[in-house]
């Protein structure tokens, strides 16, 4: 049985914080400007996890509503962002956020929306977005065959993954987007890299919610076949692992 959504990441938040990639500069500052954003900009961002994309905002001089009913990792937010008095984090969930009407003038979903029930948070987008607000889907999509690590990286995720197939955030193209938008949109994609050594390799797989965990197992065999994968592509004892992070930007 798969995992309660706002469940799935409390044992990970540690290598979630270390190991998940960040988003380029080039792509925050295209959402901003897309989006009419500015410092002191009231921004919603819904499944904010460890604040991982809160931060950015938060460094521009905006006002962060971290939205996350995961209670280990809205504490792991609470700590990473404690220096901006800005940051404000909230028990609730994309569908409830316990928000004020009219209240932000974007809505981000950085690495979540893949989990929400898509009708019932569009219309609480729509609740509390200012008029002309806009809303912001950001993935940082993992290049599944670009080099020859990645095509056996993504082998090894498929041999040892439980729902992985199931819960892709690939899944999301065009036609689901529109559907939820209602209304056209702006894709936007920009090349991200993570550079890593094996400890890196090992957490970024343990950041996962469909990966094993210490208490299975197959953990001992999962870990094993890392180090051999590792020792394999490594060059220098470091590992390039490519994304393409994808942004999508509308209003309701």
């Amino acid at each position: 049985m798969s995992l309660d959504p706002t469940e799935r990441f409390s044992n990970r938040v540690e290598d979630y914080i270390k190991f998940r990639p960040s988003y380029p500069d080039v792509a925050i500052d295209t959402i901003i400007r897309e989006a009419g954003l500015s410092a002191g900009s009231t921004v919603a961002d819904i499944g904010c996890g460890t604040g991982i994309s809160s931060r950015p905002f938060l460094e521009r001089g905006m006002r962060v509503f971290g939205i996350e009913p995961n209670d280990a990792m809205r504490a792991a937010a609470i700590e990473y962002l404690a220096e901006f008095s800005n940051f404000a984090a909230y028990n609730s969930s994309a569908e409830a956020t316990g928000l004020k009407e009219g209240s932000v003038d974007a809505v981000i979903a950085a690495q979540a929306f893949h989990w929400f029930d898509a009708e019932r948070t569009r219309e609480e987008f729509r609740r509390i977005l200012r008029p002309s607000g806009s809303v912001v889907l950001m993935w940082n999509e993992r290049l599944l065959d670009a080099t020859e690590f990645l095509r056996d990286y993504e082998e090894l995720l498929l041999r040892y993954a439980s729902d992985y197939t199931e819960i892709r955030h690939d899944k999301f193209g065009p036609d689901v987007l529109g559907r939820f938008f209602d209304a056209a949109f702006e894709r936007f994609e920009f090349k991200n890299i993570q550079l890593l050594d094996l400890d890196g390799v090992i957490g970024r797989v343990r950041s996962s919610s469909y990966m094993p965990n210490a208490d299975s197992p197959v953990y001992g065999e999962l870990i094993d076949s890392l180090q051999a994968l590792f020792a394999k592509h490594a060059e220098n004892g470091r590992i390039e692992i490519f994304y393409e992070t994808r942004v999508y930007i509308s209003r309701l």
